[in-house]
């Protein structure tokens, strides 16, 4: 049996969730191929003959695109057994089967219960069966008729196979010093310690985290490297949910490729409870790192349960200057909570801390994303307020609406501006963001034209984060 894995958005990346899996199955000894929507065109001939479609979902945009190449796999190939995998496969599951989109989803450590799926397809027993069904009590498999929780369990990690994925000059790269790198990315370990009630990780990972043996991170990054990258991301949800673990990978990495950077992602928290790494990352090659700061509100931020305050932020700002280590911000910048003072405090603090060349502006327009299973949601009392408040299953979310209008058409402007001034000045496109919300708060402007930012551009991805 043919098996066909489809990608379509990984944050501008060579998608690592095509390359594990298609290792995983070509170990086995079954046939696969991985395409990746979104830098090449759907393979309708291998569609056409494929006995297992599995589509990557790992976050809502990909859902999004991944449920068009689901109908356009269906047209093909009605026979066909399709999956969907990724964290955003089992919160949707619901839909994904109600829609007839999905014969089966996965989420979680996916690569056993897929290879698990594909040797049930592929056996004598199944041969004929009428559209590729797979029977019940397959482990970490969910069916229409059959759930099964998502698969947390250890397994034997292979080496990515990305021989046969686009080239990196097809995706993001770094930017610094006013010219280009080639990038490539990993990640040193999946899921999470925490429990923020708005992340996807935690409603399947449920504040576990399993570390990738340092000898598969290397090889992967060894790989990526032959393959011309400078630059590499670390994709974990948080990099130093193990520390020694991440401190381990950055030393071997230096030791081998002293030239090459890194960047990666770490909550607040890390950041302050782990200070003393962070000048030893930076000598290892950690060229910047990604925070979810989300708000300026400390009532915002009790919400999400993100464990840092407002006073946690300028103290992580002030330990990762101290070790010449520049940090990227992101924002949930609309929430159900979030005033139109908060608005303004926030455009301020970040403007005062010179953060302005630091935050994609795509951040200033980012509203809370509340998908079906989220922790949020669960605690109804802070919705008390909302009107419109429902699950909205062809959306992958649940729809709300802000009880003051004014911070709905808030969002929508500066949705609309942001999309407008995609690619342009990051100062000036924020002027206009300031302009607009203060003059709907009543608020003269801050006149950041001249504003105290860094006059250098911090290094950065070619693509901004996005979810």
């Amino acid at each position: 049996m043919n098996t066909l894995l489809l990608s379509t958005y990984e944050l501008g990346h060579q998608p690592l969730a095509l390359a594990w899996p298609l290792a995983a199955l070509q170990r086995a000894g079954f046939p696969a191929q991985a395409v990746d929507l979104a830098v090449e065109p759907f393979p309708e001939d291998a569609a056409r003959i494929a006995g297992l479609i599995a589509i990557s979902v790992p976050m809502h945009t990909a859902l999004r695109l991944g449920v068009q190449a689901a109908r356009r796999a269906r047209a093909i190939n009605p026979a066909a057994h399709l999956c969907f995998y990724g964290l955003y496969a089992q919160l949707n599951a619901d839909y994904l089967f109600d829609s007839g989109l999905a014969d089966s989803v996965i989420s979680g450590e996916i690569e056993d219960p897929l290879l698990e799926l594909v040797q049930t397809l592929t056996g004598p027993a199944l041969s004929g069966a009428e559209g590729g069904r797979a029977p019940r009590g397959l482990r970490g498999v969910s069916l229409a008729e059959s759930r099964s929780p998502s698969s947390l369990t250890h397994w034997d990690f292979p080496i990515p196979k990305r021989d046969t994925l686009p080239a990196l000059d097809q995706y993001a790269q770094l930017a610094i010093n006013g010219g280009t790198r080639l990038a490539g990315y990993t990640e040193a370990s999946r899921g999470c310690l925490h429990t923020c009630t708005h992340c996807p990780v935690v409603p399947i990972y449920k504040g576990r985290f399993f570390a990738v043996p340092v000898e598969i991170v290397l090889a992967d990054v060894r790989q990526q490297v032959q393959a011309g990258a400078r630059h590499i991301t670390f994709g974990d949800p948080d990099f130093l949910n193990g520390p020694t673990h991440a401190l381990r990978i950055a030393r071997a990495l230096h030791a081998e490729f002293p030239a090459l950077t890194f960047d990666f992602t770490a909550k607040v928290e890390h950041l302050l409870a782990h200070r003393r790494l962070l000048p030893e990352l930076v000598a290892c090659g950690a060229i910047f790192a990604i925070s979810a700061f989300e708000s300026t509100s400390d009532a915002v931020l009790a919400r999400l349960n993100k464990g840092h305050t407002l006073a946690d932020m300028d103290t992580a700002l002030e330990i990762c200057a101290a070790a010449l280590l520049p940090l990227q911000p992101t924002w949930v910048a609309f929430t159900p909570w979030t005033t139109l003072d908060d608005y303004l405090h926030m455009l301020t603090w970040i403007w005062e801390r010179g953060l302005v060349l630091n935050v994609p502006p795509v951040q200033y327009a980012v509203r809370l994303l509340i998908p079906p299973g989220s922790l949020i949601i669960r605690d109804l009392s802070g919705f008390q307020n909302l009107t419109g408040l429902k699950l909205v299953p062809e959306n992958f979310a649940w729809q709300w609406a802000h009880p003051d209008r004014c911070m709905d058409e808030l969002h929508e402007r500066v949705t609309r501006l942001v999309e407008t001034e995609r690619g342009c000045d990051r100062v000036e496109t924020f002027d206009k963001i300031e302009r607009l919300a203060g003059e709907m708060g009543g608020r003269a402007p801050l006149g950041v034209s001249h504003p105290p930012v860094n006059p250098a551009h911090p290094p950065r991805l070619t693509e901004d984060w996005f979810c």
